[in-house]
């Protein structure tokens, strides 16, 4: 059997927001997939299987025979050159480097000062009245995504791309969380385009965990 026939494997829980990520363009690219749970409430993340596996006991981590691979976006990546006949990753190197953009941005900026914000509120149970500041930097921040999709259906362009799949899941949060938001209508927009895919209702459209 080889790697192409085999089936892959998403370790990781499904309320993570990258997992998430992962288990969105596997339902874009229309990809069968098993699902294992790791991490949170599950644990196992730190049992010496796992982190043969994950050395740094985190998740998602992608298990494709006998390739592994941890870091979403870095699987996001992977996935749409292993299955390349979709607009999500574009063949143009000015176009892929745009959407590659997005994704550093979020890991190196929005996760920064978001994580905070949702932990604080889903996890810790603290009052919105606390995480007033981190709130107001990740709306700083979304407001670039908002002036960015002033003239665009997506982040990329016309098409939905790995940019919008690194930003899905936690402008979703940002929009379920119990807090104040300051008008961001290109934003709205977005979101409402993005919540008519099948792929990111079934993905991400699950709650707050």
């Amino acid at each position: 059997m080889t790697q192409q026939d085999t089936k892959l494997r998403v370790l990781g829980r499904y309320t993570s927001s990258n997992v998430q990520k992962v288990l969105w363009c596997l339902g874009e690219l229309r990809q069968p997939f098993q699902r294992e749970d790791y991490g949170g409430p599950f644990g196992r993340t730190n049992d010496p299987e796992y982190l043969r596996f994950n050395p740094n006991g985190t998740v998602p981590t992608l298990v494709d025979g006998n390739l592994v691979i941890w870091e979403s976006n870095t699987i996001v990546r992977y996935l749409c050159n292993k299955f390349p006949k979709s607009p999500l990753y574009p063949a143009d190197a000015v176009q892929r480097a745009l959407a590659e953009r997005w994704m550093d941005w979020q890991l190196g900026s929005v996760a920064v000062q978001f994580l905070p914000l949702y932990r604080g509120l889903v996890r810790e149970q603290r009052r919105a009245e606390e995480l007033e500041a981190a709130r107001q930097r990740t709306a700083s921040l979304l407001a670039v995504l908002d002036a960015a999709l002033a003239q665009r259906e997506y982040l990329n362009g016309p098409e939905l791309t790995v940019a919008d799949i690194a930003l899905g899941p936690t402008v979703y949060r940002w929009y379920e969380l119990p807090i104040s938001r300051e008008s961001m209508p290109n934003l709205q927009g977005w979101y409402e385009r993005l919540s008519h895919r099948p792929a990111f209702r079934d993905s991400v459209m699950v709650g707050l965990h």
